[in-house]
């Protein structure tokens, strides 16, 4: 039986289809959310706007660009995973829980999965935002003053690097559902999104309650991007409030 270091051409093969799926996926929900916001309004009508402007159209092709060289840096540890998962290797399991330990489990460890990635990406995120390395690793994110969705996967090379490979190692030690894993790659994408497209669509009761409190929406977000330093976090405040770095959010 064939392994996976056997069998490279496999691997280059599924590559090949997780980049074309990640930038699939990228145009066909970014796409219509952009639309959504910034030419219909026709499902957010009670969205509030954040940027000054309009989109740049300039801006909007750097964005897209970034994008998609970052979609060929986070298939590539996707793509040997997967691999790993086909041949049982990883901790990815398919096999309905039997029990409530089994669905408690599931519900547990995408809780830990968002935490690691949360505490990651606060850490990194700082760390790009000192003088030494943000030229390098985070500049090209931040011409996106006033983001738009389209800036939601736009990472300079070096950061896409420095995240790709944080879920698929965690895949490899800490059991998750497939299901559960496809979820959290919809989260990420939905999160991700929403923070960058320049309008807050969550209504102003929930960023007065404990959601506004304790998770970062476009409100939060988008003063990082206009400040440049504060407001690091990824889905929780938690980190930013810690550590002192939490600037609030956009007033309306």
């Amino acid at each position: 039986m064939e392994t996976l270091i056997e069998s490279p051409l496999q691997i280059l093969v599924t590559y090949i289809a997780l980049t074309l799926i990640i930038q699939l996926r990228y145009f066909l929900i970014v796409g219509p959310l952009h639309w959504m916001l910034w030419s219909s309004k026709l499902y957010f009508k009670n969205a509030l706007k954040l940027s000054k402007a309009s989109p740049n159209p300039k801006t909007i092709k750097h964005e897209i660009k970034l994008s998609l060289i970052s979609s060929f840096i986070y298939a590539a540890p996707t793509a040997v995973v997967l691999e790993l998962w086909k041949e049982g290797s990883t901790a990815i399991y398919s096999t309905a829980p039997v029990d409530i330990i089994g669905w408690l489990w599931v519900a547990l460890s995408m809780i830990i999965y968002l935490l690691v990635q949360d505490a990651w990406f606060f850490w990194t995120h700082r760390l790009m935002h000192t003088r030494k390395f943000f030229k390098w690793t985070h500049a090209g994110h931040h011409k996106s003053i006033q983001p738009t969705p389209w800036a939601s996967f736009s990472f300079d090379p070096l950061e896409a690097l420095s995240s790709a490979w944080l879920l698929p190692v965690l895949a490899l030690i800490i059991p998750i559902h497939i299901y559960a894993a496809l979820a959290l790659l919809m989260i990420m994408t939905v999160n991700a999104i929403f923070n960058h497209a320049g309008w807050e669509i969550y209504p102003q009761s929930w960023l007065d309650g404990w959601w506004g409190k304790n998770i970062i929406t476009a409100s939060h977000h988008n003063l990082h991007h206009t400040n440049f330093k504060g407001n690091y976090g990824l889905y929780f405040r938690f980190w930013d409030k810690l550590c002192g770095t939490d600037v609030g959010l956009f007033k309306r």
